[in-house]
């Protein structure tokens, strides 16, 4: 494997992930449902940059008219025909479980479909490390900074034993990006514990002392933290409030679903920040793009699933 040279821009993370070392090919990316436009210039642009070579599954007379539409040239990728959700996504899990892709995106197809597939007791990816979860990788508005959050797309409502798990994931993405010793915040409305009005808050201070007892390895948590002590200097300085991670956190674990689309959306959408992310937690690293992401987002996270598989995190 190629040395672990931290990564700490999103160039840097395309760098990172074409880095794959003498004899080592380019991964293939097996996607389900091949019939979206925004998805196949995503792959076609992982594919020119050396990223990731696609393989297409689905509709492929869909396909080719969708392709032909944008004027994107698709005969030199390996093609397979599958007419509905369910074959298509049981196809891509086959090709990762066959060792002849390394990727899963996702095409036509809902997220909930793919990674049932992915979870199958029978046919999935064998025995998942861990449950899955949503991370996605960014530049921080603030200072530019590289930064996580999780989990805007995958727990709905996560107990206290879930986000430890989510927190695990992040972290495991965190380090194979080269961060040594990651600071998370275990986000909440304010950084009191204010039990049970705001049970997120109880969850961030039990997570911050099972991080203390280093049930996180080395890991700097801190909960419950606002937003803005998180990621501001500034503002936790105005406010008195010290802390390992005020001002500086790595990594945001968002309370629930909502907290996190809303926060990623406003990354996205206000801020126009290029998000990467992928699900975690099984053995494959699978790229879930919303439509409304952008392409840019879109070519990143297959950037980070590469490189996320090439350093052998799932």
């Amino acid at each position: 494997m190629p040395s672990q040279e931290p990564v700490t821009s999103l160039d840097g993370l395309v760098r990172a992930a074409l880095a794959r070392g003498p004899g080592v090919p380019m991964p293939r990316v097996a996607i389900a449902r091949s019939a979206e436009g925004f998805v196949l210039r995503a792959g076609i642009e992982a594919f020119e940059k050396g990223i990731a070579e696609p393989i297409l599954i689905g509709d492929m007379d869909a396909t080719r008219r969708i392709a032909d539409e944008r004027g994107l040239d698709i005969s030199r990728f390996r093609a397979i025909e599958m007419a509905d959700d369910q074959g298509a996504v049981a196809e891509a899990v086959r090709l990762f479980r066959q060792g002849e892709a390394q990727l899963i995106m996702k095409g036509l197809v809902s997220t909930a479909t793919l990674l049932k597939a992915v979870l199958d007791k029978e046919t999935g990816v064998p025995h998942p490390s861990r449950i899955l979860s949503h991370v996605s990788v960014f530049e921080s508005p603030l200072d530019g900074r590289l930064m996580l959050m999780t989990d805007p797309g995958v727990n709905i409502s996560p107990t206290l034993q879930r986000k430890a798990d989510i927190l695990r994931n992040a972290l495991d993405v965190a380090r194979c990006l080269g961060m040594a010793a990651p600071r998370a915040a275990i986000l909440a409305a304010t950084e009191k514990v204010n039990y049970p009005a705001m049970p997120a808050t109880l969850d961030g201070d039990i997570l911050t002392k099972m991080a203390a007892r280093g049930e996180f390895g080395d890991a700097v948590v801190s909960g419950p933290l606002s937003l803005d002590l998180a990621v501001s200097a500034e503002i936790a300085a105005c406010k008195r409030y010290e802390g390992p991670v005020a001002g500086c956190a790595d990594i945001l674990v968002t309370p629930d679903i909502e907290a996190g689309n809303i926060l990623y959306k406003c990354l996205s959408v206000f801020s126009a920040r290029v998000m990467a992310a992928v699900v975690v937690g099984s053995r494959v690293p699978v790229v879930v793009p919303s439509r409304g992401d952008s392409n840019a987002s879109k070519f990143h996270s297959i950037a980070l699933a590469s490189l996320l598989a090439l350093r052998g995190c799932g």
